[in-house]
């Protein structure tokens, strides 16, 4: 596989359920939304000021598999999960039509990076 890193870094957000989600989110370069009966949860750039009423987790990097990849494909997730489980790295996965992303803590982004070209994967 060959893997892009995004240049960036992205916070994963927490909304309630009902939320009108502020412009910002939009305005990010890559942002992913999922809502569901419970929350709302939103990838998107880390910004500096976020108002204290929003939980968040930030200082996280996204690696783009490049694709576009068939939908038939199986395991892709699988294991590039056991790759990063192996070296104690928590990931965060996003999967869209075309392809795949894989977040993971920018602490951890040299070493994930290592991890993947070790198990013969290229990075860009």
């Amino acid at each position: 596989m060959n893997f892009v890193v995004l240049e960036k870094k992205y916070a994963i957000y927490k909304f309630s359920h009902e939320t009108d989600l502020p412009d910002w989110v939009y305005s990010s370069d890559f942002y992913s939304i999922t809502r569901t009966k419970d929350e709302l949860s939103v990838v998107a750039v880390q910004i500096e000021d976020i108002p204290a009423e929003i939980p968040y987790n930030s200082a996280w990097r996204i690696l783009k598999i490049a694709g576009p990849l068939a939908l038939s494909i199986t395991g892709i997730i699988a294991d590039i999960a056991d790759i990063f489980k192996n070296y104690n790295i928590p990931i965060f996965t996003i999967s869209t039509y075309d392809t795949d992303y894989i977040m993971i803590k920018e602490k951890d982004l040299d070493s994930g990076l290592n991890a993947l070209r070790k198990n013969g994967h290229n990075v860009t």
